[in-house]
């Protein structure tokens, strides 16, 4: 293939993609995705004065070759999210030059990364978490009563979409239940800094420094909670999986403290926020169509696609960076060694080369190979729980809910990376 001038965009159409106030609107948001991969599917994004150029990559096959090929596009040593010039040479100059706020599981590349992986990874397999099916059904009882107390109308996502995975997530970790709304709280102020309603600071419009300081400030918090648990977990170790990242050992000797601070950063928080998106997208597509609800009430085999095409329709996890670690071709551009490039998920599960009617929910979509998980060595660790909780919780919800609609228009964050519904008002009757 010949390759292709450099497309560009600059000025406000580069602002455009990294603004999170963009990401409220999701379909002109899809629109504008849908417009670049038709026309320039790999295109280099540049504004020099706000942030580092980048390649945003929009196709399905693009998106699948970088996030699987580990070996060239590389998690380290650029951020693997994106940040502007300020933001990352703040982080930068409180982690000793690491461009990465948190050194986690996702910012780390082989032979590191494997090996860590691996320290937690059967945790996580069916195997194992069907060991867990009665504790997690216990707690989706627990967090559907909630809601049928709420008698008849709620706002779904601090009710019961929010707290739930945090509730299983926290039970996996071995984080007592009383400290929970904490975990809750500083988790929102990570993945929620550029939205005022979910960072909690009041704050409409925060520069990008501000939102950087809040994050920064969560991550403290966060590695505290953490360090003092750790120092439990090696004197009284217990069967939960803070005991076994406490306890590990890697060449003989245990992570360090930022990297066991990373461990369970990664776990307590994007292992539920993601979760609480996708679980959300599901009640709002059913909420907007009674058929499908009463399909699904009387056919619980359907519930698998549901459970799918949520995770594919939301893409709570909208990019990660990749760093090119040698001179490439990517979508007939030519890609230098060195060069940041940005893979939306978005985008890519919106690829109507691949998903006939993308924005349509279709829980018959059938083979549905959304990268909401990502792909390759990096997918994503607690792809199996996430499904698992999903369908736990709506078989409850679908045993004592008759009807639903919704109650008012639904609401999404101001975010980047991990986004999805902030507000979801329902209103539903019960089953007698």
């Amino acid at each position: 293939m010949a390759t292709q001038a450099e497309p560009r965009l600059t000025g406000e159409e580069a602002l455009a993609i990294v603004d999170p106030a963009n990401y409220v609107d999701w379909d002109s948001l899809l629109d504008r995705f849908d417009a670049l991969r038709r026309k320039t599917p790999v295109v280099r994004v540049v504004n020099d004065e706000v942030h580092d150029p980048f390649w945003l990559v929009t196709s399905y096959d693009d998106v699948m070759r970088v996030s699987k090929d580990n070996k060239l596009f590389l998690n380290s040593p650029r951020s693997i999210t994106f940040s502007d010039k300020n933001s990352g040479a703040f982080v930068k100059s409180i982690t000793g030059g690491d461009p990465n706020l948190v050194r986690s599981l996702v910012a780390l590349d082989a032979p590191i990364h494997p090996q860590y992986r691996r320290l937690t990874q059967d945790w996580f397999m069916p195997k194992n978490l069907r060991k867990m099916e009665d504790e997690i059904r216990a707690l989706a009882k627990v967090t559907v009563d909630r809601l049928v107390d709420a008698g008849g109308e709620a706002d779904f996502v601090p009710l019961v979409s929010a707290p739930y995975p945090l509730h299983v997530v926290m039970q996996i970790l071995g984080v007592p239940e009383a400290d929970e709304q904490r975990m809750l709280f500083l988790t929102q102020q990570m993945f929620g800094g550029q939205d005022e309603d979910l960072n909690k600071s009041g704050m409409a419009n925060m520069t990008p420094e501000q939102v950087m300081q809040l994050v920064v400030g969560a991550v403290a918090d966060f590695e505290a909670y953490f360090a003092k648990l750790t120092q439990e977990k090696r004197a009284n170790p217990t069967d939960d999986v803070a005991s076994v990242i406490a306890n590990a050992k890697v060449d003989g000797a245990h992570l360090s403290d930022r990297d066991m601070a990373g461990y369970y950063i990664i776990l307590a928080a994007a292992g539920h926020d993601t979760t609480s998106a996708s679980t959300a997208g599901a009640m709002l597509a059913l909420a907007r169509d009674p058929e499908q609800f009463a399909r699904l009430k009387a056919d619980r085999d359907l519930l698998p696609g549901i459970v799918e095409e949520a995770i594919r329709w939301t893409t709570p996890v909208q990019h990660f960076m990749r760093t090119a670690a040698e001179d490439t071709e990517l979508g007939g551009q030519k890609i230098a060694k060195d060069d940041w490039l940005m893979i939306s998920y978005i985008a890519a599960n919106h690829d109507e080369s691949i998903f006939p009617e993308p924005r349509k929910f279709d829980a018959s979509r059938s083979p549905n190979r959304h990268l909401s998980f990502g792909a390759g060595a990096h997918q994503c660790l607690g792809l199996h729980l996430a499904r698992l909780e999903m369908k736990i919780l709506f078989n409850e919800l679908l045993d004592r809910i008759e009807t639903l609609e919704l109650a008012g228009e639904p609401k999404r964050a101001k975010s980047t990376f991990v986004g999805g519904l902030k507000t979801l008002p329902i209103r539903f009757s019960l089953s007698k």
